[in-house]
């Protein structure tokens, strides 16, 4: 191959740049996961993650994927045959539908056209129609990675509680926990699902449950056949800071890194950065001319911006063209919008200037391609960060809030 200097800007939604902090930190020897050094280590991860969570409760760290912590999740609450209602807002909830129903769970599935999140509205009408309380849990995708939209999980919580229905409340933030404002104590989240390879900065590898006192109870009575996922056996073992199974050692070590500088930073500060960027970022798009996939600005995404490509346009001949001619991976889309939408990932370990080379290889990658577009979208983003290009109230007002 031929060498190709300086680094390659790595824009998908996840994995997300791993820092060198975070690198060196894993670049350690693998110690004894049955020793006294290890059992200390990992109690003071465990404890850490709760502050990321915004919990009180036990946070579970799985080896896997976070398609396992989505079956974590299923499998320790409920049955064979119970109903979960779930929301169509793009590909992963999708995915987490099908696990679902491969694990002989009935699914209702509302459907949605994967530009918004989740209607609190329909949520609680339909709570509200099932009196007998035939559904067991309710599942929703904080941050739809595939679309960029986010669904406002407080409001869902409250349209939960105002009907008085029992079920379960389960919240992916796999590409939302550490970089969009989320409370899974405050927001009476049951159980929240999370990857390391996102917002928590680490390679792929590691997957979470926080678990409410709720679902504990839940897990006593659920019949869904469960071993290497159950809670029971990783909680007992957690105590003492140690795993029912070989733990994923060195991911461990980052894991801990990961938490020292989101906590360094400030959680609200690290969301603050997120929806700087992410605003930014939607300036850049407007100023091209193109329209972003999410048509509600209450629910546009600060770990992500996905983009329609004009008609006539395939958004993989675009990202192909930006990849070869200034070494840019941007994300693809997929299911329902795949070749109609790029992604572009700005979450995670970054800042303003990674920002503006990423906007910049959008902006040179969109000539490349032949895709037409309006010049300014690199500036127009700049402008918005540095606070100048003649700034009316409503900017002002943003970047105020923003800094809170």
């Amino acid at each position: 191959m031929t060498h190709r200097s300086g680094r390659h800007f790595l824009q998908i939604p996840g994995p997300t740049n791993v820092p060198e902090r975070i690198l060196r930190a894993m670049d350690f020897p693998t110690i004894d996961h049955r020793g006294p050094a290890f059992g200390a280590m990992a109690r003071e991860v465990l404890h850490g993650l709760k502050g990321i969570f915004r919990t009180d409760g036990p946070v579970v760290i799985y080896p896997a994927s976070g398609t396992g912590a989505w079956e974590a999740a299923l499998v320790n609450t409920m049955s064979p045959g119970d109903r979960v209602l779930m929301f169509e807002t793009g590909h992963f909830a999708t995915l987490w539908r099908q696990l679902a129903e491969r694990l002989g769970l009935e699914v209702e599935f509302v459907p949605g056209d994967w530009r918004r999140g989740v209607d609190p509205g329909a949520l609680e009408a339909r709570l509200a129609e099932d009196r007998d309380h035939t559904i067991k849990a309710v599942c929703a995708v904080h941050n739809e990675t595939s679309t960029g939209v986010t669904t406002r999980i407080a409001e869902l919580r409250q349209a939960i509680d105002r009907t008085s229905h029992p079920a379960l409340f389960f919240v992916d933030t796999i590409s939302s926990l550490a970089s969009i404002d989320y409370r899974h104590d405050e927001w009476g989240v049951d159980v929240t699902v999370a990857g390391s390879q996102k917002g928590l900065m680490l390679p792929p590898g590691l997957s979470f449950n926080a678990v409410s006192a709720k679902a504990q109870a839940a897990a006593e009575t659920a019949r869904l056949p469960r071993s290497y996922w159950g809670w029971q056996e990783m909680l007992t073992a957690n105590a003492k800071g140690f795993f029912p199974y070989t733990p994923a050692t060195n991911l461990l070590y980052g894991l801990g890194e990961s938490i020292a500088m989101l906590t360094e930073e400030g959680l609200d500060n690290v969301f603050a950065r997120h929806a700087r960027l992410a605003e930014a970022t939607r300036r850049a798009v407007r100023a091209w001319g193109l329209e972003l996939l999410c048509i509600d600005e209450r629910e546009y995404s600060n770990s992500l911006t996905a983009v329609l490509m004009p008609a006539g346009h395939d958004a993989d001949a675009f990202r192909k063209a930006t990849l070869e001619a200034y070494d840019m991976s941007l994300g693809n889309g997929l299911g329902k919008v795949a070749g109609k939408v790029f992604r572009i990932g700005h979450l995670g370990d970054f800042n303003e200037l990674m920002l503006a080379g990423t906007l910049a290889g959008v902006e040179m990658g969109l000539t490349a391609a032949g895709v037409p577009h309006e010049t300014g979208g690199v500036q127009a983003a700049l402008d918005f960060l540095s606070g100048q290009g003649g700034r009316n109230q409503r900017d002002t007002e943003l970047q105020d809030s923003l800094a809170l």
